[in-house]
């Protein structure tokens, strides 16, 4: 059974940065893709970011663009987000996701993509 439990999240000011990790567990990621999503009250989840396990490669919304960084370490099966110069805005429950097959191309920015969710992490960022 596929895990992916998130950590690190917390109230920070802005301008300031956290470090996100999601932790998986329970399948071979090798030739997937991961991604973070955020949801904010009232609105629609929102693509952050995307890392492929095999190759690393990366792909980010235009809203985190330059501020955030996603990462991954295979041998601990753990991935990563980076978050600096934080802005209010940017707050939201955070959440990973494993892919729903394995990566072709594309951005896969979209929800449907994905078939295992974490439970999702709260970033809170006062101004």
């Amino acid at each position: 059974q596929v895990q992916l439990v998130e950590s690190g999240g917390g109230l920070v000011q802005a301008g300031g940065s956290l470090r996100l990790s999601c932790a998986a567990s329970g399948r071979t990621f090798s030739s997937y893709a991961m991604g973070w999503f955020r949801q904010a009250p009232g609105k629609e989840r929102e693509f952050v970011a995307r890392i492929t396990w095999s190759s690393g490669a990366t792909y980010y919304a235009d809203s985190v663009q330059g501020r955030f960084t996603i990462s991954r370490d295979n041998t601990k099966n753990t991935v990563y987000l980076q978050m600096n110069s934080l802005k209010p805005e940017d707050t939201a429950v955070y959440v990973c996701a494993a892919s729903r097959s394995p990566y072709f191309g594309g951005s896969y920015s979209s929800p449907l993509q994905y078939s295992y969710w974490g439970q999702g992490t709260q970033v809170t960022v006062s101004s």
